[in-house]
C-alpha cells in the first residue's frame, strides 16, 4: 500500500506548486466574493443572523465541506479511470506482488492526502477571515477530510470499471454540482420548501456540511456528531468494501 501511495505522491511533486495554489486562490475567492461580499449584504438585510452568526461564518464550514466533496470526486474519478486504463499504471503494477486490494489502498491513502491538504489550506483561509478558530478549526478541518473520503471510496469504486470517461463529466454536472444548492451550503435547509427538506437530509454533503458547521460555531452535540459522522463514515467503508471488489475485478479479470 505504501509503495502505492509513493507513487502517486511522486507524481504529485511536479504539480504540487499549481494545486496549493488553487487550494487557497479558491477558498480566499469564494469567501471574499460570497461569505464577506453577498455576507454583508445578508447581514444588512435580514431580521435576524443565520443560526445566529454571521453569514460568513454560516458558509464557510458548509463550503468547506462541498469543497472537500468536490476534491474527492475529482480526484477519485479521473485519475483512476486513467490508472485502469490499459496504458495506466494500475497494469503496470498488476504484474508485481501487490495485490488488487493495496494498489486501492495506497491509491486511497494519496487521496486521502490530498483532501486534507486542500481542506487544510481552505481552513486556514477561514481562520485568517475569523470564520472560525483554536481548536474548532482542527475539528472543523477533521469533519472536512471525513466528509470528503465519505465520496472518495465510493466514486473510485465506480470509476474503475468505467469505459467512457465522458460520465464522469455528467455526474459531476447533475449530481455533484446540484448539492451545492440542496445541501445547506449557502442556506438553511429550514428555507427549502417541506416537501424537498427530506431529499435534502439524505444526501451526504448535508450531513459533511452540518458536521462542519457545528463543530466551526462550537455548537456540535454528542448525538448530532455521532450521527452526522456515523453516516459519513458508513458511506466510507461502504465504498472501500466496494472498491475492493471492482479493483479486483477489473484488474484480476
Amino acid at each position: 500500500m505504501w509503495r502505492g501511495f509513493s507513487f502517486w505522491l511522486l507524481q504529485y511533486r511536479r504539480v504540487w506548486r499549481g494545486t496549493i495554489v488553487i487550494s487557497v486562490a479558491n477558498p480566499l475567492l469564494f469567501l471574499l466574493g460570497v461569505g464577506v461580499g453577498i455576507g454583508h449584504l445578508v447581514d444588512r438585510q435580514a431580521s435576524s443572523p443565520i443560526a445566529g452568526v454571521s453569514y460568513l461564518a454560516f458558509f464557510a464550514p458548509g463550503m468547506l465541506a462541498a469543497a472537500s466533496m468536490q476534491t474527492a470526486y475529482l480526484e477519485s474519478t479521473n485519475r483512476v479511470a486513467w490508472a485502469a486504463a490499459p496504458d495506466g499504471a494500475y497494469r503496470a503494477a498488476t504484474p508485481t506482488p501487490l495485490s488488487p486490494a493495496q494498489i486501492l489502498g495506497g491509491h486511497l491513502l494519496f487521496i486521502a492526502f490530498r483532501i486534507a491538504t486542500s481542506s487544510a489550506a481552505f481552513t486556514l483561509v477561514m481562520v485568517l477571515f475569523g470564520a472560525t478558530h483554536g481548536w474548532s478549526a482542527l475539528a472543523t478541518l477533521g469533519g472536512a477530510v471525513l466528509t470528503g473520503f465519505a465520496f472518495a471510496a465510493p466514486s473510485a469504486a465506480w470509476a474503475v470499471g468505467l469505459r467512457q470517461t465522458r460520465r464522469i463529466n455528467s455526474v459531476f454536472r447533475f449530481v455533484i454540482m446540484p448539492m451545492y444548492l440542496f445541501s445547506g451550503t449557502f442556506f438553511a435547509i429550514a428555507q427549502l420548501p417541506h416537501w424537498l427538506r427530506p431529499v435534502a437530509y439524505l444526501l451526504p454533503l448535508y450531513h459533511g456540511a452540518q458536521l462542519c458547521r457545528t463543530l466551526s460555531l462550537g455548537t456540535a452535540t454528542a448525538a448530532a456528531t455521532a450521527l452526522h459522522a456515523g453516516i459519513l463514515l458508513a458511506l466510507a467503508l461502504a465504498g472501500i468494501a466496494a472498491a475492493r471488489v471492482a479493483y479486483r475485478r477489473r484488474l484480476h479479470p
